[in-house]
């Protein structure tokens, strides 16, 4: 039975599929040219098999897939369908990824930082306003179009995301150290968790290291839950403190008084001119190179497996889950 309406048209008649760039547990993903125009392009090859009994899950990424249309979101294109296969023709992303690109950059400021969340904010903002919620936004799902030292950036894998009117929003999910306080502590949560992760992510574009951070899990999840973080000497001392304002309402324990989209782009960090131009490249690789490294903080959790975690723990809350990497594999053309 096909779980898309069927098109008669295969994928092969318009593309020709060229090699794997990635592989997931039952999908894999696969560099295609357009045979009509010769443009690139990477295509999301799902086992039905794999997904059997999960339809609806891919049917609602699908459709918030097509209607997120941003110049900061890499899109659905469209789909094709066969006896044993899904195909996802989705928006082909070469650039790498965000933390990669500032490491490897001769030079790098505040300005530079706040240019760069600037547009996933404006990306998020936009999927917000159609009432959807990404929940798994971190570094490895913010990539650049090209390689060119003025491409935009791009916001990808919207595996975990949920339509709002869903009502399905309690759910663990997220990754370790970008999640917030609501999911940890299992309470029914909303686009503000977006917005937390964005401060995470700020955080560490300013001084290379993560705010919340344990080999512990209870330990970590307690950091979180807690918003203890610090602005350390001597990392942040040439950080504005404009920055650390800005820091500060994103990384708001309490949801309701959280930012949203439309406040952090209106704070003066993101919209003035209160960023400053001090070169920070050689403080913030050095300890991206050295956090970053760490592959527990890369590493993608189960949420049922995080949540039994710490319940042994003795622990109330749970986070969890940055699977359907593939999606992101699509994007950046990367094995991950």
């Amino acid at each position: 039975m096909p779980i898309f309406t069927k098109r008669k048209e295969k994928i092969t008649e318009k593309y020709e599929l060229k090699h794997v760039l990635g592989t997931g547990a039952f999908s894999e993903v696969v560099l295609a040219v357009d045979k009509s125009n010769g443009d690139t392009v990477a295509v999301k090859c799902i086992e039905k098999k794999g997904i059997k009994g999960k339809e609806d899950a891919l049917l609602s990424e699908v459709e918030i897939l097509r209607k997120v249309t941003h110049p900061n979101v890499v899109h659905l294109q469209e789909i094709f369908e066969s006896k044993n296969h899904v195909y996802l023709v989705m928006q082909l992303v070469t650039g790498g990824e965000l933390f990669d690109r500032i490491i490897e950059r001769g030079s790098y400021t505040e300005k530079d930082a706040s240019f760069a969340i600037r547009q996933i904010l404006e990306g998020i903002k936009f999927v917000h306003d159609l009432g959807i919620v990404h929940r798994d936004l971190k570094p490895e799902n913010l990539l650049y179009y090209s390689a060119d030292e003025d491409a935009k950036i791009m916001i990808s894998d919207f595996g975990l995301s949920k339509m709002e009117e869903s009502g399905d929003m309690s759910t663990a999910c997220g990754t370790p150290g970008y999640v917030a306080p609501e999911v940890l502590r299992q309470k029914p949560y909303g686009k503000a968790i977006d917005v937390w992760s964005i401060g995470v992510i700020s955080y560490i574009l300013l001084c290379g290291y993560p705010p919340f951070y344990d080999e512990d899990d209870s330990q970590l999840f307690n950091q979180i839950m807690k918003g203890e973080y610090e602005f350390d000497s001597p990392y942040w001392d040439d950080i504005s403190e404009s920055a650390k304002d800005f820091i500060r309402h994103l990384m708001e324990i309490d949801p309701n008084k959280r930012y949203t989209c439309d406040e952090c782009i209106n704070h003066p960090w993101i919209s003035g001119n209160t960023a400053l131009d001090k070169d920070i490249h050689s403080t913030v690789s050095a300890q991206m190179r050295k956090n970053f490294a760490r592959k527990k903080w890369k590493q993608a959790f189960n949420a049922t497996s995080v949540i039994r975690h710490m319940r042994m723990l003795g622990l109330g809350g749970a986070s969890g889950l940055a699977a359907k990497k593939a999606a992101a594999a699509a994007s950046n053309g990367e094995k991950k």
